[in-house]
């Protein structure tokens, strides 16, 4: 199915990369390593300044540099702009991926199923409901449960224990991790008079675009009756909720354990922190960078750096005085408020005695 091979020729990495190669093209790489631990059969990368003292003393093969860096290191490199995204795209190359695609016959597969006969894998214990339409090149590993009328196209790879509910759509070339759940119930209700909760049936669905990458533990629900959507190059992380209707745009990338409420859209080419808390809707506007740990609970409607919440670790003792001082911060704002106003009259009043005097 995907060529195994894991060595590469210097020659043959500049070439794939498109960049100059400095050095002994006949080298051979077998793999990539940090700076600092990498031997002679691997390749390396700076990207942080601070690793540049490594480059001295490193046994590495060759590494990626770029052209302000390349009089620091004195046997093989390739000389590129940016080192760490040719690092990435290096990383294609040295996955070992298997050759053969097989359909288990241990796998479960519905009626009316669309699966192509070109390079698709399904592992044992794969769960297909009926209607499914499955592209070429597309690997479905253990456990997989794929609901009725659900639409994989070509390249996606779907790791053990991912759950797709029905009528979700996922594009071509996305990698989606173990105990992803697509399409769950949004989270609605509604209250009766005595108090208790009528669900609220979700009719929507999820679509996903193309080149997605979703992390382990991520859940993505369905929509109440619009869509939820993923565009095109979105990245999440592990264990991050995305709420029903939510909408995320392209290339937008979303660090662990944050959570987006229901129908909020979200720009493209954002970079939402860790543990971040989305409200829901809002609207969050292109190329706005959010850090982590923060809470947006309005729209933003300016592309930026935001930020909330504690301004950084302290010591608990200090932490329970500064909230109970939070607390009292109205109050504190009101009596400032009266002081001003009565500073304001009090000035006035002193300005027109000094007038009639003079």
């Amino acid at each position: 199915m995907i060529n195994i091979k894991t060595e590469y020729s210097l020659k043959f990495l500049s070439e794939y990369l498109d960049a100059k190669l400095i050095g002994n093209a006949n080298t051979i790489i077998k793999g990539i390593a940090p700076i600092d631990s990498a031997n002679e059969s691997q390749l390396s990368f700076i990207h942080n300044p601070k690793y540049i003292k490594h480059l001295k003393e490193t046994r590495a093969g060759a590494v990626l540099l770029n052209q302000k860096h390349i009089d620091s290191f004195a046997t093989n490199y390739i000389v590129v702009e940016d080192p760490y995204l040719a690092y990435a795209r290096l990383t294609n190359l040295f996955v070992v991926k298997k050759t053969e695609a097989t359909i288990s016959d241990r796998a479960v597969i519905g009626k009316n199923c669309k699966i192509s006969n070109l390079n698709v894998d399904i592992a044992p214990n794969v769960v297909i409901g009926d209607n499914v339409t499955i592209e070429d090149n597309v690997v479905i590993n253990a456990s997989v449960v794929i609901g009725n009328n659900a639409y994989i196209k070509s390249g996606t790879v779907l790791n053990s224990n991912v759950s797709i509910y029905n009528n979700v759509q996922i594009g071509c070339n996305c990698i989606i991790h173990s105990g992803v759940v697509i399409g769950a119930d949004g989270f609605g209700f509604a209250k009766r008079k005595d108090g208790s909760w009528s669900k609220i049936h979700q009719l929507g669905t999820v679509r996903i675009g193309d080149d997605v990458e979703i992390g382990a533990n991520t859940t993505i629900d369905c929509g109440a009756l619009n869509d939820t959507i993923i565009a095109d190059g979105v990245k999440l992380d592990n264990q991050i909720q995305i709420g029903h209707n939510v909408e995320i745009g392209k290339n937008t990338i979303m660090a662990g354990c944050s959570a987006v409420a229901g129908s909020t859209k979200i720009g493209a080419n954002c970079a939402i922190g860790g543990f971040s808390v989305i409200a829901g809707h809002i609207s969050i506007c292109d190329n706005s960078m959010i850090t982590g740990g923060s809470g947006v609970a309005s729209s933003i409607n300016e592309p930026g750096v935001y930020s909330s919440g504690a301004s950084g670790v302290v010591p608990n003792s200090i932490w329970r005085k500064n909230v109970v001082r939070y607390k009292s911060l109205d109050q504190m704002f009101k009596r400032l408020k009266k002081l001003e106003t009565q500073m304001e009259k009090f000035t006035t009043t002193d300005n027109k005695e000094l007038e009639n005097v003079l």
